[in-house]
């Protein structure tokens, strides 16, 4: 399924009556690759579609929500019905495991390859997140420190703190995350 995030960036913008160069200003991005964004003719990175949420007054999840559909009063997502969120810069790929992202808690199935990371950079965003390793290694960078999980372990996050995940292993590393409020 295609989603169509250009179109739902290029319309906020123009609701709060911004113009290219304005966004790019605030996101601290080129002109060029906000319109290119908009057009669809490049995916944005983890970090560009963040500081454009932001800037926008949105979540990322706006960007990735459909239509609401059954999923509105359906409270089962099946294995193969999952909505799969993946992102430019990044080989994660996130599978949401509740209906919708208009609720007050995120539920996400995280799988990365050997070597791969979240995001290239650490992020901050509002919130807490819990998540525990459900196969593989993962090296967690939460500010200053830096914690090392395999399978079955947890651990909780102030997500205020600049953030990210790594896979160090050898395999792919499966873990499952709850935040709130949604950060996607």
């Amino acid at each position: 399924m295609h989603i169509d995030i250009g179109s739902k960036i290029r319309k906020l913008r123009k609701d709060k009556k911004m113009s290219i160069a304005q966004l790019a200003q605030a996101t601290r991005l080129s002109t060029g690759m906000i319109s290119q964004i908009e057009r669809n003719m490049v995916s944005s990175s983890v970090e560009s579609l963040w500081r454009i949420a932001q800037t926008l007054d949105v979540s990322i999840g706006y960007f990735f929500d459909e239509e609401k559909k059954e999923t509105q009063h359906n409270p089962i997502v099946r294995k193969n019905q999952r909505k799969v969120l993946k992102m430019a810069d990044s080989k994660a790929i996130y599978e949401l495991l509740c209906p919708n992202l208009s609720k007050k808690i995120e539920f996400l199935n995280i799988i990365l390859q050997p070597m791969n990371s979240t995001t290239k950079e650490l992020i901050a965003h509002e919130g807490e997140e819990c998540g525990i390793i459900i196969k593989g290694k993962m090296l967690i960078k939460h500010g200053s420190e830096e914690y090392i999980l395999e399978e079955g372990d947890s651990i909780y996050l102030d997500s205020t703190i600049p953030h990210r995940y790594i896979n160090i292993g050898d395999d792919e590393c499966v873990s499952i995350w709850a935040m709130t409020p949604p950060s996607f």
